[in-house]
């Protein structure tokens, strides 16, 4: 599959930082019908050496890193995994949170059931924690700010649901009116700072949601 729609916000010698567009894996599903996705897409189009750092879900777009060789893997997953990266996401969530900013801490496990759904278990979910703020607000939905400490699969979007303002477009977790609210998960990877693995240079990248 060629590059055509995905924009390269950065590359050097030792990391990749993509735009990754809406409806696309960042790596291979388990079928052969989900091959398709960021990290092979860049290894048959110039950039064999990519390695996948970290994911964004299928529907969420944004800003994602690959680095170019093990050593910068090596030391971007580090990064990763000792939270020294910083993140945050653009999102539109249904209603109008009460308050203009907060905190989510709930715990949170895969739900085998209702898979690939995620669901908060205070027994045996693993802790994860969000902050949000609301930036805009509109007559039947809010624009937030969402920043994970955490790293949780789906985090964000069961965390918004547990507080009752689901993300519109979501198909796991929004009800019918914040589903039918947008064509497209409104969830967008908007910010990475991160220090680069080879000069210790801390560097920020931004980009706009596309809602």
């Amino acid at each position: 599959m060629p590059l055509s729609n995905i924009q390269i916000l950065h590359q050097d010698d030792a990391l990749l930082v993509i735009d990754k567009p809406t409806l696309l894996l960042s790596v291979p599903g388990r079928a052969e019908d989900n091959r398709d996705c960021l990290v092979t897409r860049l290894q048959q189009n110039g950039y064999p050496e990519a390695l996948i750092v970290h994911r964004l879900d299928w529907e969420t777009s944004g800003v994602i890193v690959l680095a170019r060789d093990p050593d910068s893997h090596r030391e971007l997953s580090r990064q990763f995994h000792d939270r020294e990266t910083e993140k945050a996401y653009t999102a539109l969530c249904w209603g109008s949170p009460a308050q203009d900013s907060g905190r989510i801490e709930l715990p949170l496990r895969y739900d085998p059931p209702t898979k690939p759904r995620h669901v908060v278990d205070h027994e045996l979910g693993k802790h994860a924690l969000t902050f949000w703020r609301v930036v805009e607000r509109h007559a039947q939905h809010s624009r937030v700010e969402l920043t994970p400490i955490t790293g949780r699969s789906h985090q964000l979007r069961v965390h918004m649901l547990a507080i009752g303002h689901p993300l519109l477009g979501d198909r796991l977790y929004a009800h019918d009116q914040a589903l039918h609210a947008h064509e497209r998960l409104c969830l967008h990877a908007s910010m990475l700072t991160l220090t680069h693995p080879r000069t210790g240079e801390r560097l920020r990248f931004e980009s706009p949601a596309p809602f």
